[in-house]
Formats: structure tokens, C-alpha cells, sequence
């Protein structure tokens, strides 16, 4: 028997295994690597620190969310030898395998950022890409009564770039309705020069950022986390002050690729931004977080990657050229508080556009708008995350982007491509 092995059980792992299992004959072994025994949805970290979403809803025992058919080794992963094909375990006998599928996500890394996991870790400094982080962060949020809140990207790239955002903007809300709001100064802190990477979705989020009173500091590197004096403290010397502060890490990818010498300085792998396989290596593929590639690191661009890698891989299989098909489509909601959210398609070329989404004219969902549909279209993505998404059943979103139903015009009147 044949086998495609793929490193990580997250979205883009569990998503590919079930893809594969429906495409492939029973001649080949699915086989999936991870250590941990739960999944969690992940977008349901940005609701739990101010109620608005349970453990129980986002969080499920691994095993469930592996159908029949795929082979679940949980193991951590100690190295892979590409030359002989094989994946060394932390324990346990060597897993060889025919394909690979890197799809290991990436690793928040505290650690590299002098005094941010020392003495105020957990205590006035918090993450919420963690459940752990978000779990603590809401404790701390539920005792807060006032003073300067800060929002800090520490650098770029990031697992979703629109969640720090959206964590400012439900902050907002949430301490309004405790009615300490007034009390309180909400600082988004960031390396870019703007609210976004896209020149139109920057220029309308920098909008309701200061629309909702929050102070906004671009540019800024940030090399150490003093906690003794509650600051942090840029490369360049700047500082500011916090009494809470919500920082988004350094993500890398994870060890094993380094010591596999398959990542590049921050642990990501060269991929091909079109094909997926990962860069001068044979029958060696990398999808979702744990590419290099200028596409968003989000749910949804593992979902569209899983639908064109599969394709890629039969080819493979058969001994034809691998098509470039992926064109960094992704899509993502944006919370913006008070029951609104907003809505941006885009890929590697075009950027965040008004109009209509999915149907040309109709929507129902409005694009780079503020909308109480899009707020209910996010809540019930969760849904079809663990009911289509994971089992990769249809889902009817093209994986590529279409330019129906928007209007390329915005782009020009905001600098844009």
C-alpha cells in the first residue's frame, strides 16, 4: 500500500485528509500526524474573551473530527529525511511515506520578544490565539475597570491579520456595555503604516478605528516587553504604556522544519505560490499556515488550497505537470462590534473591493461594508466549519477569486492596484 502522509491535524490537515480519502482509492493510506487529542476552531478565540462564545462549541476531542479511513499517529514530529522518504517520530518507529503534505501550522513564540514571557505573562499581559490565552485573557478582562488597553502586533506575518482588529473593535464594545469605556484608552499598536496591508481595506478600517475612539500607533518594531514598568518599547526607543495588554507574538513555523532544514529564517517553508509543492523538493507539498507565501494565513485559504492541492496531487500520482491553480484567494469576516461585521475577498493580486458577495449584484453579503448580515454569516460559519469545511464536503465558493460583482474602481481612487 501507498501512503500520502500529512504532518498536522488543524484546518488545512484534516481538511486535505478528508479530500484525499474521497479522491483516492482504498490503495492508498491516508495518514495524518499530530500529538495534540483536540481540535479547535479557532476563530472562536476572538468571542471568548468577553463571553460571547464557550469552550464546549469550539473545542473537539481529535478523533472526532477524523472520519473513517484516515490513520491518526499521535506523535510529535522529530524530523523529515526527504531523501529516503521517511518522517521521524519524537518516539516510535519512522513513518515512510509515497507523498507528504506539510501542513503543521505555525507556533506563537512569546519567547522571542525580551521580557514578554517573563513576570507578566498571564498577569497584565495576554495572547488570545490560544486557548489557554484566551481563556485567561477573559478573567482579566471581566476584572479590568479602566486604564490603558493596548492592542499589539508585534510583527508581521500573523495567523489571521484581521483578528487583532477585530479584537480592538469588540474590546470597544465590550467596555462600553460595562460602561467603562469612557474610563478607558484603547491603543492599537502596529508595524505596518496603517490599519491593513491593502491600501482601501487600510483606509476604511483606519476609518472605524477612529470613528470608535481608538488611538492608533503605525511603525512600531517591538523589541522588548518591560513589565516591571508596564511598557513596551520599540527598536527605535519609543515607548507606551499599558495597564492591560493584548499582544499577538511572533509566530514561526514549527521546530522540526528547521531541523529539518525545510524553513526559512522565521521556520516557514518555501512553497511554490501556485502549484503548492514545496520548492525544489520532489513529491513534497505545504498548505496553510506553515507556507511562505503572501497569502493570508486564515482558514479560508487553507480551504481553497485543500480544493486546487488535491487536483495537484492526482497528478502527481499519474506523472503529469502540476497546474498553478492557487491565486492566494482568500476570505475573511471582520468583526466590528455592536453586532456588525464586515466582509473582504482578495487574493495575490486584487486587493479588498466593494460589492457583493458570493452572487454578482445580489450578495446577500455586502463587501467591505459594516453589516449585521455579515456578523450573522460569521457566527454561522462556525457550523459549517465543523459540518463541511473540516469533512471537506461542497462548499460553494470558488477556490480561485472572481472580479464579478466588484468594483475594481475603488481600487484607483484608493491607490491600489
Amino acid at each position: 500500500m501507498k501512503t500520502i502522509l500529512i504532518l498536522g491535524a488543524g484546518t488545512a490537515g484534516t481538511a486535505m485528509a478528508h479530500k484525499l480519502r474521497r479522491r483516492l482509492t482504498r490503495d492508498w493510506e491516508i495518514a495524518v500526524v499530530d500529538p495534540s487529542t483536540r481540535h479547535v476552531y479557532q476563530p472562536g478565540l476572538l468571542f471568548l474573551p468577553f463571553g460571547d462564545e464557550t469552550e464546549a462549541r469550539i473545542v473537539r476531542e481529535r478523533e472526532s473530527t477524523l472520519g473513517r479511513g484516515i490513520t491518526w499517529h499521535q506523535a510529535e514530529v522529530k524530523r523529515i529525511d526527504t531523501e529516503r522518504r521517511i518522517v521521524e517520530l519524537s518516539e516510535g518507529e519512522p513513518l515512510p511515506y509515497d507523498f507528504l503534505v506539510i501542513a503543521s501550522g505555525t507556533v506563537i513564540r512569546p519567547d522571542l520578544i525580551d521580557g514578554m514571557s517573563d513576570g507578566g505573562w498571564g498577569k497584565s499581559v495576554f495572547d488570545f490565539y490560544t486557548l489557554e490565552g484566551a481563556r485567561a485573557l477573559r478573567a482579566a478582562l471581566a476584572n479590568f475597570e479602566g486604564g490603558r488597553l493596548v492592542v499589539n502586533v508585534v510583527e508581521m506575518p500573523i495567523k489571521c491579520p484581521v483578528a487583532p482588529l477585530e479584537l480592538t473593535f469588540l474590546a470597544d464594545a465590550y467596555l462600553a456595555k460595562r460602561g467603562i469605556r469612557d474610563k478607558t484608552e484603547l491603543v492599537y499598536v502596529t508595524p505596518l503604516d496603517g490599519a491593513f496591508t491593502k491600501p482601501l481595506a487600510s483606509k476604511t478600517l483606519g476609518y472605524l478605528l477612529e470613528d470608535k475612539g481608538v488611538q492608533v500607533e503605525t511603525e512600531f518594531m517591538t523589541g522588548e516587553v518591560d513589565a516591571e514598568r508596564n511598557v513596551i518599547r520599540s527598536y527605535d526607543e519609543r515607548e507606551i504604556p499599558y495597564d492591560l495588554l493584548v499582544t499577538v507574538p511572533p509566530h514561526t513555523g514549527s521546530s522540526f522544519l528547521e531541523d529539518s532544514e525545510l524553513g526559512d529564517e522565521l521556520g516557514f517553508v518555501p512553497t511554490d505560490p501556485h502549484t503548492l509543492a514545496v520548492k525544489d523538493i520532489e513529491r513534497v507539498f505545504c498548505i496553510g499556515d506553515a507556507t511562505d507565501l503572501p497569502s493570508s494565513k486564515a482558514g479560508s485559504v487553507a480551504h481553497f488550497q485543500v480544493d486546487l492541492l488535491v487536483r495537484n496531487i492526482e497528478r502527481a500520482i499519474e506523472d503529469k505537470p502540476l497546474e498553478p491553480t492557487f491565486d492566494g484567494h482568500s476570505n475573511c469576516f471582520v468583526e466590528t462590534g455592536y453586532g456588525k461585521a464586515m466582509l473582504i475577498d482578495f487574493n495575490y493580486e486584487t486587493e479588498p473591493l466593494p460589492g457583493q458577495f458570493p452572487i454578482p449584484g445580489i450578495g446577500p453579503l455586502p463587501l467591505l461594508k459594516e453589516a449585521r448580515r455579515n456578523h450573522w454569516a460569521k457566527l454561522a460559519f462556525r457550523w459549517v466549519y465543523w459540518n463541511a469545511l473540516l469533512p471537506a464536503r461542497p462548499i460553494p465558493i470558488s477556490p480561485t477569486m472572481s472580479l464579478a460583482g466588484k468594483q475594481l474602481s475603488a481600487a484607483a481612487e484608493a491607490g491600489g492596484p
